[in-house]
C-alpha cells in the first residue's frame, strides 16, 4: 500500500467538464428540474437520421411493411426501455453502471461498453455525414471538408457536458420544431393526394401488401435503437430526487425523456416514410431518403423561392444535426471513459474521450456510411437487442419477480464478481446465434427475423442461468460495517474521504478497501491496478442494505 495521494489531472477534477463519467452523479450536482432534463434528454430526438430511416424502410419495403414495422419496434423500445429509464434515475447511474449491476459484472460490462461506443459513433457518424450533405448543398463545401466540420463544430458544445447541453437543447427546441411544422403542413396543404400516395407508397419491394418477411427486415433496422435508450440514461442519471409535490413532474420527465423518445421518434419515421414517398413519385428514387432534399422539397409547396427555400432548409437540418450530435458525442464520451478506465486503469478525462469520438466519427463519414445504412442497422440490431434485452430480463424478472436477483443496484469493482454469467453469458448466446441466423446460416426466411430471436434469447435466459447458478455470481462482497464505523467517526456524516484521492463523496460511491486499510471511492477503486482484487470475499449483503436505507 502506498501512502502517497492519487492526483488526478485538472481535466478530470472539473466536475462541470467531467461530469461524473465514471461514477454516480451525487446530490450536491444535481441542480437541474425534472423538467430541465426533459428538455435536455428529448432534445437530441431531432435527428434527420429518422427521417432517413423511415424513408430507407419505405423506398425498400413500402408502406405497409415501413409502417407496421415502425409501430410495432417503438412498443418493444418503449417497454424495454422503461424499467431501465426508471432504475436510471432512480439510483443516479449511467447506462454502463447499470449493466454491471444486472447480470454482467465488473468487466462483463466492459463488452457492452464497446456495444454501445459502437451505437454512439455509428449515429454520430451517419447524423453527420446527414450534416454533411447539407454544407455541401448550401455552401458547395467538397465532403472530405464538409465530414471534417461537422466533426470538429461538435466539441465546443459538449465540453461542458449536461451544463452547457441542457442550456443548448432548450432554446433551439421551439426553433426546431416550428421548422418542422411549417414543412410538413405545407405538403398536406398544398398536395391534398398526398397522404393516399403515402399509404399506396410500393418502393422498390413493388408491392403494397403486407408481408411478413419484409415486415421482420424493417424491424431489424429499427430494432438497433433498443440502445438509444443509453442516450436519454445519460441525461436521466442528473433527474433529482423525488419530491411528495414533484412526483407527477418526476414520471412524466423519466417517461417522456426515457422510452418516450420514440413517441416522437416514430412519429419522426413515419415523417421520414411520408417524405420519402412524396420525393420518390415526384423526383424519382435518388433523393428520397435524403433529408436535405426531403425538406427542401416540402418548403417548396409553401415557398416559392428557391434560395429561401434551400436556406430554410438548410437551417433546419443543421440545427437538428447539432442537437442530436451534441448527444451522441456526449455518450461517447461517457461510453470510452467506462471501456478504457477498466482496460487501461488509467482515465486522462472525459474530454479525451470525447475528441477520440469525434475523430472516430470523422474517419467513418470519409468512408462513407450513409451509403451502407441498411446493412450496419440490421446487423448491429442483433447485438444491441441482446444486450439491452439481458439487462432488461434481468431488471423485471430477476429481480422483480423472482427475487434471484440481489434488489440493490451495486455498480462497485469492490462488491461485483469480474463476470456474471446471467446477463453476460445470456447477451453472449443471443448474439451469436442471432448472426449466424443474419448471416443466412438457417436459410433467407429465417434470416428476417434475427433481430426478433436475439431478444426472445436475452429475455429467457437471464432468469434459467440465475436460477442455475443462485444467484452467485452478482455480489462478491460488501464493506457495509466498516463503512458504518467510518461514517460515524465522519464529520458530516453524508459525505466521506477517499483515502486514496483525498476528495469526499456520498456513500453510494463508496466502498471500503482493505488493501489501501480505508474507504475508497469508486474511480479510485476502478483505476487502481496494484490491489488484483485481494478484497473480494463474502461478508454479509444485509449490513450495507440497512446503511444505505438509513442515509437515503
Amino acid at each position: 500500500m502506498s501512502n502517497e495521494r492519487k492526483r488526478f489531472s485538472k481535466l478530470v477534477n472539473n466536475p462541470v467538464m467531467e461530469d461524473y463519467s465514471l461514477r454516480y452523479a451525487p446530490s450536491s450536482f444535481r441542480k437541474w428540474s425534472p423538467w430541465m432534463v426533459l428538455l435536455s434528454g428529448i432534445g437530441g430526438i431531432a435527428a434527420m437520421a429518422s427521417y432517413a430511416t423511415g424513408g430507407t424502410i419505405a423506398v425498400e419495403f413500402g408502406f405497409q411493411n415501413a409502417f407496421w414495422a415502425v409501430i410495432v419496434s417503438s412498443l418493444l423500445i418503449f417497454l424495454t426501455g422503461l424499467p431501465i429509464a426508471y432504475q436510471v434515475a432512480k439510483n443516479n447511474i449511467d447506462m454502463d453502471l447499470l449493466t454491471r449491476a444486472a447480470g454482467f459484472g465488473y468487466f462483463g460490462s466492459t463488452l457492452t461498453s464497446l456495444i454501445y461506443a459502437s451505437f454512439t459513433f455509428i449515429y454520430f457518424a451517419l447524423e453527420g455525414a446527414i450534416m454533411a450533405q447539407c454544407i455541401n448543398d448550401y455552401f458547395h463545401i467538397p465532403f472530405a471538408v464538409s465530414y471534417l466540420i461537422s466533426g470538429i463544430v461538435i466539441i465546443p458544445l459538449v465540453l461542458y457536458g449536461m451544463t452547457a447541453l441542457s442550456k443548448f437543447q432548450a432554446w433551439s427546441q421551439p426553433v426546431w420544431l416550428g421548422l418542422v411544422i411549417v414543412a410538413i403542413v405545407g405538403v398536406f396543404i398544398h398536395d391534398p393526394h398526398a397522404i393516399h400516395s403515402w399509404t399506396q407508397f410500393t418502393g422498390k419491394a413493388g408491392t403494397s401488401a403486407f408481408s411478413m418477411p419484409l415486415f421482420a427486415s424493417a424491424c431489424g433496422i429499427l430494432l438497433s435503437l433498443l440502445a438509444q435508450i443509453g442516450e436519454q440514461a445519460d441525461y436521466l442519471r442528473f433527474m433529482p430526487d423525488m419530491k411528495p409535490n414533484q412526483r407527477f413532474s418526476w414520471w412524466f420527465a423519466l417517461i417522456m425523456s426515457g422510452p418516450g423518445w420514440v413517441i416522437i421518434g416514430a412519429f419522426q419515421t413515419l415523417l421520414g416514410t411520408f417524405l420519402a414517398s412524396y420525393v420518390a413519385l415526384h423526383f424519382g428514387f435518388q433523393d428520397a431518403t435524403v433529408p436535405i432534399a426531403m425538406f427542401d422539397y416540402a418548403f417548396q409547396t409553401t415557398l416559392h423561392n428557391p434560395e429561401l427555400v434551400l436556406t430554410i432548409a438548410s437551417i433546419l437540418v443543421l440545427l437538428s444535426q447539432l442537437k442530436i450530435n451534441v448527444t451522441n458525442a456526449y455518450s461517447g464520451s461517457l461510453s470510452w471513459s467506462n471501456l478504457f478506465s477498466r482496460i487501461l486503469h488509467s482515465h486522462p478525462g472525459r474530454v479525451v474521450w470525447l475528441l477520440f469520438q469525434v475523430a472516430v466519427g470523422i474517419l467513418i463519414m470519409e468512408m462513407g456510411i450513409f451509403d451502407s445504412l441498411t446493412a450496419i442497422l440490421g446487423f448491429y440490431s442483433n447485438v444491441a437487442v441482446a444486450w439491452i434485452g439481458a439487462v432488461v430480463s434481468d431488471i423485471v424478472i430477476n429481480k422483480g419477480i423472482l427475487k434471484v436477483s440481489p434488489p440493490q443496484i451495486e455498480f462497485k469493482r469492490a462488491h461485483l464478481y469480474n463476470f456474471n454469467p446471467v446477463g453476460f453469458g445470456s447477451m453472449v448466446i443471443a448474439s451469436v446465434v442471432s448472426i449466424v441466423v443474419y448471416f443466412g446460416a438457417f436459410g433467407e426466411n429465417l434470416k428476417s427475423y434475427s433481430s426478433f430471436l436475439s431478444l426472445a434469447i436475452a429475455l429467457v435466459l437471464p432468469p434459467i442461468i440465475a436460477i442455475l447458478t443462485k444467484g452467485k455470481y452478482y455480489i462478491a462482497r460488501t464493506s457495509g460495517e466498516e463503512l458504518k464505523e467510518i461514517m460515524q467517526s465522519s464529520p458530516t456524516k453524508d459525505e466521506v474521504s477517499c483515502i486514496v484521492c483525498g476528495h469526499s463523496y456520498e456513500l453510494h460511491d463508496i466502498a471500503y478497501c482493505p488493501f489501501h486499510q480505508g474507504a475508497i471511492c469508486s474511480l479510485c477503486c476502478s483505476l487502481d491496478s496494484s490491489c488484483h482484487d485481494a478484497c473480494k470475499e463474502s461478508t454479509n449483503v444485509d449490513v450495507q442494505d440497512d446503511l444505505l436505507r438509513e442515509t437515503v
